[in-house]
Formats: structure tokens, sequence, C-alpha cells
């Protein structure tokens, strides 16, 4: 079993308006999944926010439920939670791979989720980092997803103008004769 070294813990973020999480979480084993969902909500109330929460089968449905929710719902971010204990076949890695993967593919279009779905040799490990009292990885995936908010909420009305123009931007681009672009 890995020993629980000492970490530093970033301050809990401050927010203007209050955050709205969504917890996404797979009960495949529901005393783990318990714990994990009580340590998020604990974290998220902490920082002021409000929660809802919903149930998916296994951790391979929870970043589609992500995404389903964000085309069509108003939360600012998500907190993913569930347990993947190793077997006796190749599965465990799929997955371990595809949902983390497929959440590190939403992250990088813009959604903020604290990825809180454990991925363990045995029961043993799951339920020490599911414990509130203990690892609290529900509290930190919760944790996560805020500071992810408070991110986004800093720089969401900034622009570098990166990206494509639209064509009519860029002919008027095209016709300034001394050098300078405006953008």
């Amino acid at each position: 079993m890995a020993s629980a070294e000492k970490h530093h813990i970033l301050e809990r973020p401050t927010f203007d308006k209050p955050a709205k999480l969504l917890i996404v979480v797979s009960p495949y084993y529901k005393d783990i999944a318990d714990n994990m969902v009580a340590g998020a909500k604990a974290e998220i109330e902490a920082a002021g926010a409000t929660w809802d929460l919903i149930e998916m089968p296994g951790a391979l449905e929870i970043p589609t439920a992500i995404g389903i929710s964000d085309r069509r719902s108003n939360f600012d971010g998500y907190v993913a939670l569930g347990c993947v204990i190793r077997g006796e076949t190749t599965h465990y890695e799929t997955v371990c791979n595809d949902s983390s993967r497929a959440i590190q593919l939403l992250g990088l279009q813009g959604l903020c989720i604290g990825n809180g779905i454990l991925t363990v040799e045995n029961r043993k490990q799951a339920e020490v980092r599911a414990d509130p009292a203990d690892q609290n990885k529900g509290g930190g995936a919760a944790a996560a997803a805020l500071h992810l908010i408070a991110l986004s909420r800093k720089w969401g009305s900034q622009s570098k103008g990166i990206g494509f123009k639209p064509a009519s931007e860029n002919i008027l681009l095209a016709g300034d004769t001394d050098g300078n672009t405006t953008a």
C-alpha cells in the first residue's frame, strides 16, 4: 500500500458569484462512491458553491454524461467520481485509460473538471483514498474543479486575438497599407 506522504494543498478559491458544479459519480462500488461524494460535497459547500448529483453505471459513461451536461445545462464545472479496481483482465486498462483520456479531452476544450476516478490495485487502496478523513480524493477532485472555475472566470473575458478570423476581417487587414494590423 502506498504511504500517504504530506503534500501542499492550495488555498480554497473564492468567488464573487457562487459556482455551480455537477458531481457525476459511478456508484459501482457504492461505499467507496458514497465516501467520495461526501468529500466532494463538503469541499464544494465550504467554497460557498452549489452542487447537483447524477449517477452513471460505470467510469466509461462519466465523460459522456459531462459532455451532454455541458451542452444542455449551465454548470460552471464538474467533479468526476468513481473507482476502478484492477481485475484479472485487460478491461481495467481500457476503462482507466479511456475514461481519463476522455475527461482530459473535455478539459482541453475548456470544461472545468476535477477527475476523481480512482484507479487502484485493490479495495483497501480505494477505501483509504475515498475516506474523507484520510486521503479524501473526492474532496481533492472538487477542489481541482473549483480552482479551474476560478481560473476560467479570471481569464474568461480576456482574449489574445488568437485563432481564426472571419474572412471579412482578413480582407480589411490585407488592405492596411502602413504595415500595421488592427484586430
